[in-house]
């Protein structure tokens, strides 16, 4: 093969819904600056007895249910999450185990909210060098479970939530080359750390750096597909905040495309982001089989992953 593909997608949120309304029964904020500040109006919220790899493997079995797949036939999975509470068995192994998949290669990625196009890229190149046949690559976040919730700079962001993608060869690469990177010295500006584990960040660090230098990258993405943001058919950024993720995609240049906004109904749910709202895009009818999508994560150490796939 010359290449690999996303075969298919799908998705999942648990059932419990916190509104903004809510929230304020918690801290001292309104509906109103809510949404002013980070456009946010629900987000799914997973109950104790709902645990990360749960959540994973429901986005995984119904992307192969979409693929037309068995667990069998899967031999690679790959599961981006920053919030597995236990060191081992890993998430991917715990997914493969509850979908029945046999003998996988199974392995976590932790790059917090860029998690999974960091997965979607190793699989790619692993597909491409014939160590893997199909993937299933997931973001899975519980960001409820290590948030403070009398802190109202942080809770009124997070939800938790799952995506995942079947990859596999392709005569025609679908999945673009990767480009991906961080800024090590700014590792402080998004942290989930300490016991127990609390997330938090420097918010208008991490606005200033995304709105100003992520164009640029984003447009170099676009350029090792041999695009231009103008050929794209859609832009799904990590979900981290409406004003970030508007201002971005018009800087990029991305005039005909349809911008992922899922934010403002489930929040910033870290690496489930973007295999989240790219689902709910194709699921919804949004967007057509190989149009050209630009999938962008950026985040906790200040990482980046970005890449232009085909729309299965």
């Amino acid at each position: 093969m010359n290449g690999s593909r996303i075969a298919a997608v799908g998705h999942y949120q648990p059932a419990k819904v916190l509104t903004n309304e809510e929230l304020t029964g918690l801290v001292d904020t309104s509906d109103e600056w809510i949404r002013s500040r980070v456009g946010i109006r629900t987000r799914h919220i997973a109950g104790p007895d709902e645990p990360v790899d749960e959540l994973a493997s429901h986005a995984a079995a119904k992307a192969l249910a979409a693929a037309g797949l068995a667990p069998a036939d899967i031999d690679l999975v790959l599961v981006a999450t920053s919030t597995a509470v236990d060191r081992s068995p890993n998430m991917a192994a715990r997914v493969a185990a509850r979908l029945g998949i046999p003998s996988p290669a199974a392995m976590d990625v932790n790059v917090v909210c860029a998690g999974f196009t960091h997965a979607l890229a190793t699989a790619d190149h692993t597909v491409r060098a014939g160590a893997a046949t199909r993937a299933l690559v997931i973001g899975a976040d519980k960001m409820s479970a290590v948030t403070d919730w009398s802190d109202r700079t942080t809770c009124v962001l997070v939800g938790d939530g799952a995506g995942a993608a079947v990859v596999e060869g392709a005569e025609v690469p679908g999945i673009s080359p990767v480009l991906w990177g961080s800024v090590p010295e700014m590792g402080h500006a998004v942290r989930i750390e300490g016991e127990p584990a609390r997330f938090a960040q420097e918010g208008q660090s991490v606005y200033r750096w995304a709105t100003t230098k992520l164009p640029a990258l984003a447009r170099q993405a676009c350029e090792r597909a041999g695009l231009t943001p103008a050929d794209l058919a859609a832009v799904v950024l990590h979900q981290a905040n409406l004003r970030i993720i508007e201002p971005l995609a018009q800087k990029i240049g991305a005039v005909n495309a349809v911008v992922a906004r899922d934010v403002t109904e489930s929040g910033n749910t870290s690496a489930a982001s973007i295999p989240l709202a790219f689902s709910k895009l194709v699921e919804q009818g949004q967007i057509s089989t190989g149009d050209p999508v630009l999938l962008f994560g950026f985040g906790g150490n200040l990482s980046y992953a970005g890449q232009v796939v085909h729309c299965p």
